[in-house]
């Protein structure tokens, strides 16, 4: 491989692959990741009516081996594992005593005492930390993120297109995951996504991530995507990037994601988040569109009638939609309908509050085989 390019950087083990697809290679997250192939609007248009495939190698994933009886695994997310059936996975979070967000995650139940966390690439090492400072001896934690690699498959297509590499039908519903053999190996493929289409999130050994990239790609409805698409995609839905949108200084509650948590069970965080929810909310999330296709940017301020109300902290022009959309933090209560003013020096750009998602057309949640083609 050649690591000229990571030198102060992480690579992926498809970096060579992105060399040779003349992807234009940026920083992220501490990694070196691609960007764009081509046209972030092409890429993002192709992932809503086929199959977009996307290397997420830099994300981590922990091996979690707890008796939930004894382990106080349970406490350290937002997510109820002792609910969760197996071949389930779940958003969730874990949090400071604050109830600040340390780190949103995806949680996976590979049996009755083993599971799979996943988490943020530049948050990885901070989240291994936490964990081992709260974890007790019933509880056994492999950081696992070197050795997996990780490839995504989203648009209405993926299920087809998976459905004829597996050489059968790949049977899963929205928010499981089952083992699957494939290059030789029993790799876990689950019905998630990062995009608001049919999608698969892949986990195989590093070593033949190579190889699942190259088969994938080989099939005419797949093409390679790169971040940049990811985030029009995931902010037209709504979805909160870490860093971005949520972080340390930011709860569940204040990012309108509170259906994310399990007040019926213990977590740490969950007193603030309690208090926070008695005391009521002196900041929330809100969603919007632009009456135009002028798009907002990161730290824009939100004007309410003349008045200064918060700030943007995801902007961009949706290439579904063709406006401007985005989201952010304002200090009162707006409902849907209700217009808002995005400002900067020298820019105003009217814009209406919206519910989420934004882009209301997403193949997702579709479990009628061929219900989603478009």
């Amino acid at each position: 491989m050649d690591t000229s390019f990571c030198s102060e950087l992480v690579c992926t083990p498809l970096i060579d692959k992105h060399k040779e697809l003349g992807a234009k290679l940026a920083p992220f997250g501490g990694w070196l990741m691609p960007i764009q192939y081509n046209s972030i609007i092409e890429e993002h248009n192709w992932t809503r009516m086929s199959a977009g495939l996307f290397d997420i190698c830099h994300m981590g994933e922990f091996a979690v081996e707890a008796d939930l009886e004894k382990s106080n695994l349970d406490n350290l997310v937002t997510v109820n594992l002792k609910v969760m059936p197996l071949g389930a996975c779940r958003y969730g979070f874990m949090l400071n005593e604050q109830a600040g967000i340390i780190d949103d995650l995806l949680v996976y139940r590979i049996s009755q005492s083993k599971w799979m966390i996943v988490v943020n690439a530049a948050t990885t090492n901070g989240d291994e930390a936490h964990m081992r400072k709260y974890m007790n001896s019933a509880t056994r934690l492999e950081n696992i993120s070197a050795s997996t690699g990780k490839l995504d498959l989203q648009g209405p297509r993926a299920r087809d297109v998976l459905n004829d590499l597996i050489g059968g039908d790949i049977h899963l519903r929205y928010y499981t995951f089952d083992y699957f053999d494939l290059l030789g190996e029993k790799i876990i493929i689950s019905r998630t996504g990062y995009t608001g289409e049919m999608g698969y999130e892949l986990y195989m050994p590093n070593n033949k991530i190579a190889q699942l990239w190259e088969k994938l790609l080989a099939d005419k409805r797949v093409k390679p995507i790169g971040l940049g698409a990811r985030d029009t995609l995931r902010l037209e839905m709504g979805y909160s990037l870490y860093g971005q949108d949520i972080d340390k200084n930011t709860t569940p509650l204040e990012a309108g994601l509170g259906h994310f948590i399990d007040f019926d069970k213990e977590f740490i965080g969950k007193p603030s988040l309690v208090k926070q929810k008695q005391d009521g909310l002196s900041r929330r999330m809100i969603y919007f569109t632009a009456l135009s296709r002028r798009s907002p940017r990161h730290n824009y301020h939100l004007f309410y009638k003349d008045e200064d109300i918060g700030s943007v902290t995801s902007g961009s022009f949706s290439p579904s939609l063709g406006v401007g959309i985005g989201m952010g933090y304002v200090g009162r209560e707006l409902i849907p309908g209700e217009e808002i003013i995005l400002k900067e020096t020298g820019i105003s750009i009217p814009a209406k509050v919206v519910n989420k998602p934004i882009y209301k057309n997403g193949s997702a949640k579709c479990e009628v085989k061929n219900a989603y083609t478009r």
